[in-house]
């Protein structure tokens, strides 16, 4: 007698990118109807999508100190650890360079600022970089790397210095892996916040959706998709820029370590919606850390790499910097010979480097080189406008960057366990 099933049919649940992506769809209508009803945006908007960047921004720090002190303290070799920051800053600086050079190749060719009639565009204030600009215009490479030493911790802890929290870090995990018995209880204290603070992260991800639809909805609001119209050419060419350089430059990385790009891209398809609606790359931080961890790499180089890489290795920004760089010049029919243009890559290669946790660091960074090269600074006040929108797609590049950062890192430390890393590959593909 054959046995009656009953068996109920499983609801599928909608994904958390496809949540991300409604979210931002609704968000740019919303906007887009908003325009005229400013109190709205700041009275509803506004306020929602700042609480879910500041829930994001409270459990970065605790996150990036209790995983890389317990990944540190698991090694406890300061030889193996200097080995891998001088990799790791090796291989930043190869590839930030690469994107400074496909940036200009590309503006030189395209001409993205020839032929714009700057009476048609509309100028923004940038008063407040400018000021920026002025107390980090000492800047350099020793600078940055005197700046990695704290000098009061709880300073840097307020200010989110990321590289004074990441050196901290470092030489606390080498300090508790050095008293051996008497720091597991501080290991497993780590350990605990960590897995904690990862389980918070999941709860706050349930709200992205909301939050991305008020973050881009106040986007659209204050600057409306007509903004884009008399800059759509530099528009079009940072995105193709992008695009090309996470395909062709970051995929043949990628190939060299024996990693598909596009299944790679899938792994980060729901970090790489919500890093692009908040054009901020510290709403996805934790999740990065999680997943290249679920991928194979290594918990203490994951945890060493990623948030250095915030500060180190920008590759969308840098790609952005170059390309905005000779944008200007062409607005002004301002003619940079070869010369020059190698000067704006060895400065922004330095003035790029160390100062990520700055307000509007791309326009900082923009300040500082065009002065240098003789520029006009106030030509910014004409890209200032959409830079929100140019913002979302170097935020997204630089979540791709920083995450391959790891796997590579992790494969040329020999850490990389490949059967993990195809066991998380296929629940990817059987969701």
């Amino acid at each position: 007698m054959a046995k009656s099933t009953n068996a109920k049919p499983t609801k599928r649940k909608l994904s958390l990118a496809w949540q991300i992506l409604i979210g931002l769809v609704l968000g740019i209508i919303v906007g887009y109807f908003l325009r005229e009803s400013p109190k709205l945006v700041d009275n509803i908007l506004t306020p929602i999508g700042e609480v879910f960047l500041r829930l994001i921004k409270m459990i970065v720090i605790p996150i990036v100190i209790s995983s890389l002190v317990v990944g540190v303290a698991g090694t406890g070799n300061m030889k193996r650890l200097g080995r891998l920051g001088g990799k790791t800053i090796l291989y930043f600086e190869i590839i930030t360079t690469i994107a400074l050079v496909v940036g200009l190749l590309l503006a030189n060719g395209f001409h993205p600022g020839a032929g714009v009639d700057m009476n048609a565009l509309n100028k923004s204030d940038i008063s407040s970089y400018v000021a920026t600009e002025k107390q980090t215009q000492s800047h350099g490479i020793i600078e940055t790397f005197v700046n990695i030493v704290p000098t009061n911790l709880f300073e840097s802890l307020a200010k989110g210095d990321m590289l004074a929290i990441i050196f901290f870090s470092v030489m606390f995990g080498i300090g508790v892996a050095a008293i051996g018995e008497r720091g597991k209880p501080v290991l497993k204290f780590l350990q605990g916040t960590a897995d904690a603070m990862f389980y918070v992260t999941n709860l706050i991800m349930k709200l992205a959706p909301i939050g991305v639809f008020a973050l881009i909805g106040k986007t659209v609001a204050q600057f409306g998709i007509e903004s884009l119209i008399p800059l759509s050419k530099l528009v079009i060419l940072v995105y193709g820029a992008m695009i090309l350089f996470v395909i062709l430059v970051l995929g043949i990385v990628a190939r060299i370590a024996k990693v598909n790009i596009f299944q790679f891209l899938r792994i980060l398809k729901d970090e790489l919606i919500l890093a692009y609606s908040t054009a901020s790359s510290e709403t996805v931080l934790p999740k990065l850390m999680e997943k290249m961890e679920k991928f194979g790499c290594s918990k203490a180089i994951t945890s060493f790499v990623i948030p250095t890489g915030y500060s180190f290795n920008l590759d969308g920004s840098t790609l952005y910097q170059a390309i905005a760089t000779i944008f200007i010049a062409q607005l002004y029919g301002i003619h940079l010979p070869i010369e020059k243009q190698i000067m704006i890559v060895l400065i922004l290669m330095v003035t790029s480097k160390g100062i990520a946790g700055v307000p509007g660091v791309s326009f900082v960074v923009l300040l500082a080189t065009l002065g240098s090269v003789g520029l006009p600074a106030e030509g910014l006040a004409f890209i200032a406008g959409i830079d929100r929108i140019l913002d979302m797609a170097r935020t997204a590049v630089n979540v791709v960057g920083n995450s391959l950062a790891a796997v590579v890192m992790s494969k040329w430390e020999g850490e990389f366990d490949s059967q993990k890393a195809e066991k998380y590959l296929s629940e990817i593909k059987a969701a």
